[in-house]
């Protein structure tokens, strides 16, 4: 974000910061000189305020990344030298871009010809940022959707220079913490198991895969898909299911045990946010109220009551944070809670400076062996979902300006401000 002053563009991809970041939203929109794209199917306030709003059909995504691709192409906006030396699949994506005219994918998308023509221009004028929202990747396609927009910058050769790059997440590696001194691998007595919650469905209907089940934090009885059958799953008799919540959600409905958890407000921290490559300092500010206990406090109290003797699983929160604080270049955490967010770098750092890539073969993977191992096309489509017809609608629901999710639900200022619920067809 602090590179924004150096980009010609800034492209806003099925994000909202106007509710989910409006900081980024008061800046972004009002400070920076580069022109504002907004593409959404909903015209929220940072779109209504955006130089341009290409206001697509849902699931409509990949086929408007690849129209706005071939203008690149055919304008000459296109860094041929940049894919020949850091890209894998060029040549055999060029010829599918080649067809995808703005005039083909304008009654796809619902985008004029003219609209998806003047965004490829601003994208493909200077340095361009891009960033690609969480909810983007929330529907059926959402991996095709993510790969065939990703692949905008890397046409352009837009990494390693200021104003310039895709944004999604940042994970804690670019802050320089260690994972492995939270998650403590040597412990592990089998190899590392990880889970899509695509997958969850069909893990939980296996009682050898999952005999017990503990939801932290999360509440997947209202917010992941196929909720009826995931539900289903929940009320298995022979399923023990553990849920640690500061209230009552859909999930805990299920729970053999629910334990209270202590609020942000009630324990110290380290922040590690989601797009600045900055650290911020979560500052105890009153007691846990009634039994309820942090997360981790709760852990490791299961771990004693579990026969657990590992000194790693008893580690307190002050060592952790000042383990952690150090490892991104603090002194402790005392010096992070006195500044309260520090930036972890003096200058913006550009998004891959080595232009070393973290696949296979150490460049950008237009063309994916992993994928196409996987049971996925080896290269990104320019699909669209199909239309809803008839009688039918698609339904979009996004989350409301003055919660998060299903948090703050309980709060009664929050309540009042949302309203009564309000559907616009």
């Amino acid at each position: 974000f602090r590179s924004a002053k150096d980009a010609a563009s800034i492209v806003i991809w099925g994000a909202n910061p106007s509710a989910s970041a409006p900081h980024q939203h008061k800046h972004w929109i009002r400070e920076t000189p580069a022109k504002i794209v907004v593409v959404d199917p909903v015209k929220h306030p940072t779109a209504a305020a955006a130089h341009l709003h290409l206001q697509l059909f849902p699931g409509s995504d990949a086929t408007l990344a690849f129209a706005i691709a071939h203008v690149l192409r055919r304008e000459g906006m296109i860094d041929r030298a940049f894919l020949a030396a850091h890209a894998v699949g060029w040549e055999e994506l060029e010829p599918e871009i080649a067809r995808c005219t703005p005039e083909w994918a304008a009654p796809i998308t619902g985008v004029p010809a003219a609209q998806i023509e003047e965004a490829a221009r601003l994208f493909g004028a200077g340095p361009a940022l891009l960033w690609m929202g969480q909810g983007l990747q929330r529907q059926p396609t959402g991996g095709n959707v993510f790969r065939a927009v990703a692949m905008l910058s890397a046409l352009k050769g837009d990494f390693a220079k200021p104003g310039a790059g895709f944004l999604f997440l940042n994970g804690g590696g670019r802050r320089g913490l260690d994972g492995d001194t939270v998650e403590a691998p040597h412990l592990r007595a089998k190899p590392k198991r990880t889970a899509s919650h695509m997958d969850l469905i069909r893990l939980l209907s296996d009682a050898e895969q999952s005999r017990a089940l503990i939801t932290w934090n999360i509440n997947i009885a209202a917010s992941n898909p196929r909720q009826a059958e995931l539900q289903a799953r929940l009320r298995r008799e022979d399923l023990f299911h553990v849920a640690i919540d500061c209230f009552a959600t859909d999930t805990t409905d299920f729970a053999d045990f629910i334990l209270p958890a202590a609020s942000f407000l009630e324990f110290d921290d380290l922040v590690s946010p989601y797009f600045h490559l900055s650290l911020s300092a979560q500052v105890k500010a009153t007691d846990a109220i009634g039994e309820s206990l942090p997360n981790q406090e709760i852990f490791r109290r299961m771990a004693r009551a579990m026969g657990f003797t590992e000194p790693e699983l008893f580690e307190d929160d002050a060592t952790i944070l000042d383990t952690l604080a150090r490892q991104a270049g603090l002194k402790d955490f005392a010096s992070l809670k006195a500044k309260a967010t520090v930036d972890l770098a003096p200058d913006p750092v550009p998004l891959f400076p080595d232009l070393a890539f973290p696949t296979p073969s150490g460049k950008i993977e237009l063309k994916s062996a992993r994928a196409e191992a996987d049971g996925h096309p080896a290269l990104p489509l320019p699909h669209a979902d199909p239309r809803p017809s008839g009688a039918k609608l698609r339904w979009r629901s996004p989350a409301a300006p003055w919660r998060m999710n299903s948090s703050y639900h309980e709060d009664a200022k929050s309540a009042e401000k949302i309203g009564a619920e309000t559907m616009l067809l």
